[in-house]
Protein backbone atom coordinates (compact mmCIF):
# COMPACT_ATOMS: atom_id res chain seq x y z
CA UNK A 1 0.00 0.00 0.00
CA UNK A 2 0.82 3.67 -0.73
CA UNK A 3 0.34 6.83 0.13
CA UNK A 4 1.19 9.86 -1.70
CA UNK A 5 0.02 13.49 -1.57
CA UNK A 6 1.04 15.60 -4.04
CA UNK A 7 1.05 19.11 -2.96
CA UNK A 8 1.06 20.75 -7.10
CA UNK A 9 -2.39 19.35 -7.42
CA UNK A 10 -3.31 19.01 -3.56
CA UNK A 11 -4.91 15.48 -4.18
CA UNK A 12 -3.95 12.37 -2.06
CA UNK A 13 -3.91 8.84 -3.40
CA UNK A 14 -4.19 5.90 -1.65
CA UNK A 15 -2.97 2.84 -3.42
CA UNK A 16 -4.08 -0.29 -2.07
CA UNK A 17 -2.67 -2.59 -4.83
CA UNK A 18 -0.28 -1.50 -7.31
CA UNK A 19 -2.06 -3.22 -10.44
CA UNK A 20 -3.51 -1.48 -13.84
CA UNK A 21 -6.98 0.31 -13.38
CA UNK A 22 -9.62 -0.86 -15.48
CA UNK A 23 -12.22 1.76 -14.35
CA UNK A 24 -12.35 4.86 -12.38
CA UNK A 25 -15.53 5.98 -10.63
CA UNK A 26 -16.50 9.55 -9.12
CA UNK A 27 -18.34 8.44 -6.11
CA UNK A 28 -18.80 11.76 -4.59
CA UNK A 29 -17.64 15.30 -6.08
CA UNK A 30 -13.83 14.92 -5.66
CA UNK A 31 -13.72 11.49 -4.22
CA UNK A 32 -12.45 8.80 -6.81
CA UNK A 33 -12.61 4.67 -6.44
CA UNK A 34 -10.22 3.11 -8.85
CA UNK A 35 -10.73 -0.63 -10.11
CA UNK A 36 -9.55 -3.63 -11.85
CA UNK A 37 -10.48 -5.72 -13.98
CA UNK A 38 -12.74 -7.40 -11.64
CA UNK A 39 -14.22 -4.65 -10.27
CA UNK A 40 -12.20 -4.46 -6.87
CA UNK A 41 -11.00 -1.28 -5.70
CA UNK A 42 -7.41 -0.64 -6.17
CA UNK A 43 -7.07 2.90 -5.11
CA UNK A 44 -8.46 5.75 -4.06
CA UNK A 45 -7.96 9.73 -4.40
CA UNK A 46 -9.27 13.02 -2.97
CA UNK A 47 -9.09 16.10 -4.69
CA UNK A 48 -8.92 19.50 -2.87
CA UNK A 49 -7.34 17.33 -0.14
CA UNK A 50 -6.29 20.02 1.97
CA UNK A 51 -9.25 21.01 2.37
CA UNK A 52 -10.98 17.55 3.00
CA UNK A 53 -8.51 15.78 5.65
CA UNK A 54 -7.45 17.42 8.27
CA UNK A 55 -3.26 17.48 7.65
CA UNK A 56 -3.05 15.97 3.86
CA UNK A 57 0.99 15.73 4.77
CA UNK A 58 0.99 13.74 8.08
CA UNK A 59 -0.36 10.51 8.23
CA UNK A 60 -0.56 7.59 11.28
CA UNK A 61 0.10 3.96 10.40
CA UNK A 62 -1.91 1.62 13.01
CA UNK A 63 -1.26 -2.36 13.26
CA UNK A 64 -3.72 -3.79 15.94
CA UNK A 65 -3.93 -7.55 16.59
CA UNK A 66 -1.68 -10.32 16.97
CA UNK A 67 1.39 -10.55 14.28
CA UNK A 68 3.88 -13.06 13.78
CA UNK A 69 7.73 -11.69 15.04
CA UNK A 70 10.48 -12.51 12.68
CA UNK A 71 12.29 -14.26 15.53
CA UNK A 72 9.46 -15.61 17.40
CA UNK A 73 7.78 -19.05 16.61
CA UNK A 74 4.28 -17.92 17.75
CA UNK A 75 2.10 -14.95 16.94
CA UNK A 76 1.94 -12.42 20.20
CA UNK A 77 -0.40 -10.03 20.81
CA UNK A 78 1.15 -6.46 19.56
CA UNK A 79 -0.17 -2.74 20.98
CA UNK A 80 -0.86 -0.13 18.41
CA UNK A 81 1.89 1.15 16.19
CA UNK A 82 2.03 4.67 15.18
CA UNK A 83 4.53 5.79 12.60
Amino acid sequence: MRVIYDTKTDSLTIILRDIKIAESDEIDEGIIFDYDAQGQIVALEILDASRRVAQPTQMNYELVGIVALANQSSPVEQSPVTL
